[in-house]
């Protein structure tokens, strides 16, 4: 995912349903669902919660399925999973769900959303004392991202124009999130872009922010959501009304209720609970705006990180819009 490559978890976690035999990561009787044992893809970050609520609540069991975690850190690295079946759903950027359609390395949907911005969430920080002051200051200067022509430097870019200059007129390099305030004290590059928890983090260190990029030019862009292949959808249409479900009722607690979220999270992540509970987060919300999720795609198209148009609409499974 691109905004959290370098969170780690502390460990998998299990659903709930009981034993439904050897077969049942196959077909199974039970409420007529495809399968029942499945294996999902979960980035160590906020987004994910929603599946975490739902385990913890009873709402896969109530649907008759099993639910197991792998952490991973991007879809792209689970793609042999997603294709060959063996990982049901997964965590997902739109901007990694894009770029992977549009490689035509598998042709994925959105299953179900989980954030979008808000402000503060990510942006981007120099050092203390730094000359830069805005945005208008990086002209020819170097940003650090966590990965290149991923969503950091997309929504970095919308800025930089919104202040004339060119996306070609400053240097990105990546740096994973965790080096990057090292890599400004040393001075290796002039400017870095964060998400949280790095970004508190690294003001509360004496770094300054220069650019909200969750907010004015880029306020509401979608992150990212669950995703699952066009392929899975296809034959497993019980078992995938039956897991949407169970998220969807999750993400309607999410959206409700931040101690469910602040509850969960450090179960699956290196976030302490007091950094989980100060976090800024994002929206969580039932569905994300399309013409936000539209604007993502143009600006992804426009800066050359996706060589086809995307149409935003489908984008999207048709049980979850």
């Amino acid at each position: 995912m691109a905004i959290a490559l370098t969170l780690s978890a502390c460990g998998g976690g299990g659903g709930g349903g009981g034993d439904t035999g050897p077969d049942s990561g196959g077909t199974a009787a039970s409420g007529g669902l495809e399968k029942t044992q499945l294996l999902i893809g979960v980035v160590p970050v906020p987004s994910s919660s929603s599946l975490f609520i739902a385990e913890k609540r009873g709402f896969f069991k109530e649907e008759g399925l099993t639910v197991k975690t792998e952490i991973i850190q991007a879809p792209q690295a689970v793609m042999p999973k997603i294709l060959n079946g063996s990982m049901d759903a997964f965590m997902t950027s739109y901007v990694a769900l894009m770029t992977i359609n549009d490689s035509g390395a598998a042709k994925l949907k959105l299953f179900q959303h989980s954030q979008e911005a808000a402000p503060n969430v990510a942006g981007v920080v120099v050092a203390k004392g730094s000359p830069i002051k805005a945005a208008a200051d990086l002209r020819g200067k170097t940003i650090a991202v966590n990965v290149l022509k991923a969503l950091g430097q997309t929504l970095t870019n919308a800025h930089l124009q919104d202040s004339g200059i060119k996306p070609e007129e400053v240097k990105y390099v990546p740096v994973q999130f965790a080096d990057q305030l090292a890599a400004l004290s040393s001075g290796k590059v002039d400017a870095a872009w964060l998400v949280e928890p790095f970004l508190t983090a690294a003001k509360k260190s004496g770094a300054t922010q220069i650019i909200d990029t969750t907010d004015g030019v880029t306020a509401g862009v979608p992150i990212d959501g669950w995703g699952v292949s066009e392929d899975w959808l296809a034959k497993n249409p019980k078992t995938a009304a039956a897991l949407h479900r169970a998220l969807a009722k999750a993400q309607q607690i999410a959206s409700a209720d931040r101690k469910a979220i602040d509850e969960v999270v450090p179960t699956y992540t290196q976030i302490p609970a007091d950094a989980a509970a100060a976090m800024t987060l994002g929206k969580f919300s039932m569905e994300p705006d399309k013409a936000g999720v539209q604007k993502l795609a143009d600006l992804m198209h426009g800066y050359g990180y996706i060589k086809t148009k995307v149409d935003a609409a489908q984008l999207f499974a048709p049980l979850s819009g």
